[in-house]
């Protein structure tokens, strides 16, 4: 349990709903920023303004998923308020304190780094990743299905990137009955994808591999679907690209050949909040009470 453990959460969606009732089954105090535009009260929970008596007593902060942006700035659905983390802000939080979110801008890093406070980026673990990877998956198809005049079952599908969503995402189309072929560029995914029957390729030879597909999914991080790739494309051809803003596809010149182009980073939070939620409150759970129980043998 984690009575007496003093957790603040600033922000976020929906998913953070399910991170609070996670904390209050487990007997947390939990304090709330960025949450005063609910419909209906949180049980357990107390609204607070970023005051310094907040940071104070935080044995854990945790943001959203998508952390803050280049200049602090958090995402708060459910506030009107603009809600920033600053440099005072975590020069407040005890040292003991870790922070928790999603992924990290170099931003909140240098904030943490300045001020020798931990910060766990949750998406990097294989564990919450691998969970995330499910509704991921089926938010891509549901944009396949709403994007196209053909089923999935007989398409052309190209999946760039088999890590752990672009794995989850080929095996899915694979099992609808879509031809799947998976751009890789390490070695033993290659061969994670022969043994998957995927006709695997490797990315530095994409340009000879687009000339028949309908729908090409990106989940790479870098710009990798370039102009020249998109020009020998069917004008058919669905582009949806799952990586992190800005994605790794050329969407200008994608709209100038008529080619559909969708970016969309996020996904388990837009097509599953309650799922996603759950993934993380879990982890956060279990992290968490690792922390208390570690920092209580310290003690």
């Amino acid at each position: 349990m984690l009575t007496g453990t003093q957790v603040v959460l600033l922000g976020g969606d929906a998913r953070q709903l399910e991170v609070v009732h996670k904390l209050n089954e487990l007997d947390a105090s939990v304090t709330l920023a960025g949450f005063e535009g609910l419909h209906s009260p949180l049980d357990g929970a107390i609204h607070a303004d970023l005051r310094e008596e907040v940071f104070e007593r935080a044995d854990v902060l945790i943001l959203p998923v998508v952390g803050t942006d280049d200049n602090g700035l958090i995402t708060a659905v459910f506030s009107d308020k603009q809600l920033r983390l600053l440099d005072e802000h975590v020069s407040w939080l005890p040292k003991h304190c870790k922070i928790y979110t999603g992924m990290a801008k170099p931003y909140l890093r240098n904030l943490c780094d300045n001020h020798g406070i931990a910060l766990v980026e949750l998406l990097e673990r294989d564990d919450v990743a691998i969970y995330n990877s499910i509704p991921t998956a089926e938010g891509a198809l549901m944009m396949a299905i709403q994007n196209t005049d053909i089923t999935i079952h007989g398409s052309n599908c190209l999946v760039l990137g088999l890590g752990r969503t672009g794995l989850t995402l080929a095996r899915t189309l694979q099992g609808l009955g879509a031809t799947v072929r998976a751009g890789v560029r390490r070695e033993e995914h290659y061969a994670r994808a022969v043994e998957m029957r995927l006709n695997p390729f490797y990315v530095k030879d994409l340009l000879h591999e687009v000339g028949n597909i309908d729908l090409l999914f990106n989940t790479i991080p870098t710009m990798i679907v370039t102009a020249q790739i998109i020009a020998k494309m069917p004008s058919r051809t669905v582009i949806i690209d799952l990586a992190s803003k800005p994605g790794g596809t050329d969407f200008r010149f994608a709209e100038k050949r008529g080619i559909k182009a969708l970016l969309a980073p996020g996904l388990p939070g837009i097509v599953a909040p309650k799922t996603a939620g759950r993934i993380i409150a879990d982890c956060l759970g279990r992290l968490i009470l690792e922390d208390v129980q570690e920092r209580g043998e310290i003690l």
